[in-house]
């Protein structure tokens, strides 16, 4: 094998995840539906009517909103985004690029609870902008809105879903039907169809200006040859330096998740808060554009925009939730459902808005299917008991603590290995200072 071109191809796999990733999931959303949220055709909101359960299988999707989901193609021009008033109540749609870059918000945190109209734009766009509307820029043609609302339990939802009945999307100029992503050419066999999805998404979605030099150099991978696919009948050499690049990227994106490289690590928790930094290039309303929210080195922009996909797609910047993650207990060993835990909290997380943990199995990052149909627990869970010094002990487990109390503050586990993620809504400084501490996760003697 020539081990130069399966090196390039490991460091173009590692480039090319997020998009190819990404966009894999819009497809999802426009063709079947993700669970709870139905297909719906870009440009439509598709709204989910229940907080997502197991059948919604997305990596780390969380569990303490109601998502509204818009995949948007600008192709044929702007749209207008018009959103209702919230009556202070909790909420965010968060705009995503095709290379996952977060480049603007609206919601409560960023430009408040009250009726709004944004245009939408694609790059190119130099039209005016209606009269009481802000202008969103979009860095590429093809985007997500990551709508989440806010939740208090079943009771709650009529008053979400009055809300999420209130934001449209309206064409500006001629209503003609999006050409929606391009489609690989299927003489391409699987094992190469990830390198011609990323051949054809790097044609249609530049990236950001800095980093075209570094894509120029997969030159010899066939990723920038346009018009017929070179990997429909690729040479055998290439194809072996793709193969064994692709597994190769692949580990190191799991290997980093797990060892959680340049994270901040505490009592266990992996502390990513600046994970989602590595847009360097886009701020529109709602972004915060300051050298604490951005990441300097591109090398290792780029290599966490990655891990970022493939553990949490379309999360937050940390200044809008931040998340913490966590694989080890208090003794260092590997979390596993045949053990059971408790987590206790002498202070619950410091936040403006909300808190909770979600149970995820290993390695989808999905959500766990168990017997009382709690994905997750929080400060908004009905029926918690704290001890009379006002802490919070939470069990985690496979199996139903027969203990009153431990049942109620119950977190079910899968019987194999997990991970938790603990969610922190509008995040106080003391998070990201350090100053507040979350505790470690300690094993139940039995």
């Amino acid at each position: 094998m020539n081990n130069a071109l399966k090196d390039l191809a490991t460091q173009a796999w590692v480039y090319g995840f997020p998009i190819v990733f990404n966009l894999d999931q819009v497809r999802r959303y426009v063709s079947t539906g993700v669970g709870a949220n139905r297909a719906a055709p870009f440009n439509t909101f598709s709204h989910a009517e229940t907080l997502a359960g197991p059948q919604d299988t997305f990596v780390s999707i969380n569990n303490d909103t109601v998502y509204s989901m818009a995949q948007l193609d600008l192709t044929n021009g702007p749209l207008l985004l018009e959103v209702p008033d919230t009556a202070g109540a909790y909420y965010v749609l968060q705009f995503v690029d095709a290379w996952t870059d977060n480049f603007a918000y609206i919601g409560k945190r960023a430009t408040g609870t009250e009726p709004g109209r944004y245009l939408l734009t694609p790059p190119e766009w130099a039209g005016p902008t209606p009269a009481g509307a802000t202008h969103v820029r979009f860095p590429t043609r093809i985007a997500s809105i990551v709508g989440r609302w806010a939740c208090d339990g079943a009771a709650d939802l009529p008053r979400v879903r009055r809300l999420q009945e209130q934001v449209t999307l309206t064409p500006v100029g001629a209503p003609d039907p999006a050409p929606g992503l391009p489609v690989a050419d299927a003489r391409v066999s699987d094992e190469l169809m990830f390198w011609e999805k990323m051949r054809l998404y790097l044609q249609a979605y530049p990236p950001a200006t800095q980093d075209l030099a570094r894509q120029s150099t997969f030159e010899p991978l066939g990723l920038l040859q346009s018009g017929t696919s070179p990997y429909s009948a690729a040479d055998p050499e290439l194809v072996s330096a793709l193969v064994a690049g692709a597994k190769a990227g692949h580990a190191e994106l799991v290997a980093a998740l797990r060892s959680g490289a340049g994270d901040t690590i505490v009592n266990g928790w992996h502390q990513p808060f600046h994970i989602f930094d590595y847009n360097d290039d886009f701020f529109e309303v709602g972004t915060i554009n300051t050298a604490e929210w951005r990441m300097a080195d591109r090398d290792k922009a780029i290599g966490l925009r990655a891990a970022a996909a493939m553990g949490g797609l379309w999360g937050n910047h940390g200044y809008e939730a931040a998340y913490a993650p966590v694989y080890l207990d208090a003794d260092g060993d590997e979390l596993d459902g045949g053990r059971s835990y408790t987590l206790t909290f002498d202070q619950t997380p410091p936040v403006d808005a909300f808190w909770s943990i979600t149970m995820y199995d290993l390695p989808e990052f999905y959500l766990v299917a168990n017997a009382i149909d709690r994905y997750s627990i929080g400060d908004r869970t009905p029926g918690l008991v704290y001890a009379d010094d006002g802490s919070l002990t939470i069990t985690l487990s496979a199996d139903e603590p027969s203990d009153p109390v431990a049942r109620a503050n119950w977190l079910p586990t899968p019987h194999a290995g997990f991970r938790p993620l603990l969610r922190m809504y509008s995040p106080r400084p003391e998070i990201f200072s350090g100053t507040y501490e979350i505790p470690a996760i300690r094993k139940i003697d039995r």
